[in-house]
């Protein structure tokens, strides 16, 4: 019998939310430094950002280990929108020039 996936909401998607505060703020932030790093033309800078975070929330996920995969899953979904938007963002300036 295959095991049904963890809830969304409950005892563990609330623990999740509950170790991962400030996320909305941070996945702002890290959009914004994404988005800055490409149309900067340092896209390098990217793994700083990543680095950044990942030391940042290492002590949270470390205790709360049903925060990583929402932490994850996160991570990538802010991180290929703010990809898209500062690559369209970059060609849409190299059309002006």
């Amino acid at each position: 019998m295959p095991v049904p996936p963890p809830p969304s909401t409950g005892t563990i998607g609330t623990e999740a939310v509950r170790a991962l505060r400030g996320g909305t703020w941070i996945g702002f932030l890290e959009r914004f430094a994404i988005t800055g790093c490409l149309l900067a033309g340092y896209p390098s800078g990217i793994a700083f950002v990543v680095a950044i975070k990942g030391l940042g929330r290492y002590p949270e996920l470390r205790e709360h280990p049903v925060a990583s995969e929402r932490f994850v899953v996160g991570t990538l979904a802010s991180m290929s929108w703010a990809a898209t938007v500062g690559v369209v963002a970059d060609a849409a300036l190299g059309a002006l020039r």
